[in-house]
């Protein structure tokens, strides 16, 4: 073969390569257009779901740590007293105190000298109420808080003349939960 003729057929084969890139680079474009729409109409319309679950350990016993109380005199048949007493939290978490009231078979205790306390209608002396909107009372994390219930502490309407004076500690039933 003469050296013309070698450049020649190189010409041709360059040319017909030529006309090649073009159509090979229009099929790589579309093929990668065509998988990254698929890939990102993937992501956009993806769903999913799961379970998951932690826990803070168990809870350590809120107490109320100062008696409960009326914050003054009551009067039989009277109108009602705020109940005074304090909640500790010894958690490391907030708690929420939900729900209070006069202790289970419990009765209010007097000081020694009214222990002759009582009514003459056979109902308690001291009877526990917690007005609507008093609760939840918030308790900080590892906090001692003092709780004052409004108009929460009433004493009978039959309670004796021995009751005049006294001062009362009220048993208390406190409910929490966690924040």
């Amino acid at each position: 073969m003469s050296w013309p003729s070698v450049v020649a057929s190189l010409a041709r084969g360059i040319l017909r390569s030529a006309r090649r890139i073009p159509l090979l680079l229009v099929i790589v474009v579309a093929v990668s257009v065509g998988l990254g729409g698929g890939v990102a109409y993937g992501y956009f319309t993806a769903s999913g779901a799961g379970a998951g679950a932690a826990d803070i350990g168990t809870m350590q016993t809120v107490s109320v740590v100062t008696a409960g109380a009326p914050a003054g005199p009551l009067l039989p048949g009277g109108p009602a007293g705020d109940l005074v007493f304090d909640v500790s939290n010894p958690n490391n978490y907030p708690v929420s105190l939900v729900a209070v009231a006069l202790s289970a078979g419990g009765t209010a205790s007097f000081d020694p000298g009214h222990s002759g306390c009582g009514t003459t209608d056979g109902e308690p002396v001291i009877t526990v109420t917690v007005p609507a909107g008093d609760l939840p009372v918030s308790i900080p994390a590892n906090a001692t808080v003092p709780v004052d219930l409004a108009a929460a502490v009433t004493m009978d309407v039959a309670a004796t003349g021995d009751c005049q004076g006294a001062t009362i500690n009220v048993p208390i039933t406190i409910t929490v939960h966690t924040s």
